[in-house]
């Protein structure tokens, strides 16, 4: 009698009748399954025709992007092979196997309704108890572009570039125009400023700090500074409750943060329909605009400036600029709250929040680097990474 268990590759019959006898009753991919089914998809649904070719569910293409997002698989193809291999995948896609341009073109249709998901977790998760606005953190973050450093030129010459590009369009276009009605003289004139606001489309607005180069690969991202210098990049605002469960997101082309704490308190506002008693963040946040409008509207802020940060880590108050007396009473009494015993405790309170969830998002799950170009497709991107993440945070308490 042999001591082992039989074993036939070829045969017939490879699974259970039922997936939960091999991945369990608790497994990730069925409770992700139940939260979404209580998800409002309607926004999607209304993005197709009556008529034409059938479609995908978009709740099905939805939880598969959200567990992908979970496992941190980012890349179209490899989802594609995932939904054609792995079990939980195979489940959630019900025995569909969508192609990976079907995946991405999902994403690119359903831009403003992955949103609206969002927002309809975040409700979800304060149901739940979560998601409580005692304190909110708030920290950004820069993720890489989609594009390569050696493919970028001086914006000047990419201007004047797509100036020359543009203008034979627009000879063309008005030839062809003529040609078809040769009694219009010419067909379509446009303006010098219809002309110039045409050229001006193809290359972005830069900074008027930081490198003032344009990538040809991804025009829309920005070189912003890391610690490892200068790359091609976004950035990525997380406000964070205690929970922790992220309240807002966003992504931008700022190479600062010091204009965006006003931008995300109001964005957990929309989102939560309630403003946060705390906030705190990194001095990078800090401007005197800030301080004064977070009074006015009643909220406790905990926001150093750079040197008191500096005298907050080592213990030392900065010498020369950073003991120049400040004359905004506003940023005098935010200095005076957070060398306070209770306001270090507070303010040491938003590393401990924010920063293991750009943690688990940039190194469990792949967000170091964006796959997509364009700030409209990696802003869904960082969102359905923050969907997942909230999700899981719900479904796993």
């Amino acid at each position: 009698m042999s001591r082992f268990f039989a074993y036939d590759p070829d045969q017939a019959y490879l699974l259970p009748p039922n997936v939960k006898d091999v991945l369990g009753n608790e497994h990730l991919c069925f409770r992700l399954h139940q939260r979404v089914e209580q998800v409002e998809v309607s926004r999607f649904e209304e993005a197709y025709a009556a008529e034409g070719r059938m479609a995908y569910p978009p709740r099905m293409m939805l939880k598969v992007w959200l567990y992908a997002f979970c496992l941190g698989v980012n890349s179209t193809r490899r989802l594609e092979r995932r939904v054609r291999e792995d079990l939980a995948f195979r489940y959630l896609a019900g025995g569909l196997m969508p192609d990976h341009k079907t995946l991405s073109e999902f994403l690119r249709r359903h831009r403003r309704a992955i949103n609206d998901v969002f927002t309809q977790v975040v409700q979800m998760a304060r149901r739940a108890g979560l998601g409580k606005l005692g304190h909110v953190a708030i920290d950004s973050t820069r993720v890489g572009a989609n594009a390569s450093r050696r493919k970028v030129m001086d914006w000047e010459p990419a201007r004047r570039q797509q100036w020359a590009r543009d203008r034979r369009l627009v000879r063309a276009f008005q030839q062809k125009a003529s040609q078809q009605d040769p009694e219009e003289d010419g067909g379509v004139r446009l303006s010098a400023e219809q002309q110039q606001a045409l050229a001006q489309q193809g290359v972005p607005a830069l900074p008027k700090k930081g490198r003032q180069q344009v990538s040809l690969t991804d025009p829309e991202s920005r070189f912003l500074r890391t610690a490892r210098g200068w790359e091609l990049g976004y950035t990525a605002d997380l406000a964070v409750s205690d929970d922790p469960l992220i309240v807002a997101t966003r992504v931008t082309q700022n190479a600062t943060d010091n204009g965006s704490l006003l931008a995300m308190v109001e964005e957990v506002e929309r989102q939560c329909r309630a403003r946060p008693e705390k906030v705190t963040g990194d001095s990078d946040f800090f401007s005197g605009q800030a301080v004064r409008a977070m009074k006015q509207l009643g909220i406790d802020l905990y926001l150093p400036d750079n040197n008191l940060r500096h005298e907050m880590r080592t213990g030392a108050r900065a010498e020369g600029i950073g003991r120049r007396r400040i004359r905004d009473p506003e940023h005098q009494r935010m200095r005076e709250k957070l060398r306070s015993t209770a306001g270090r405790a507070q303010y040491r309170r938003r590393q401990a929040v924010v920063e293991p969830v750009f943690g688990i998002l940039k190194e469990q799950r792949g967000m170091r680097r964006f796959r997509r170009r364009g700030l409209a497709a990696v802003t869904t991107e960082w969102m359905l990474a923050a969907i997942a993440y909230n999700l899981t945070r719900i479904v796993r308490g």
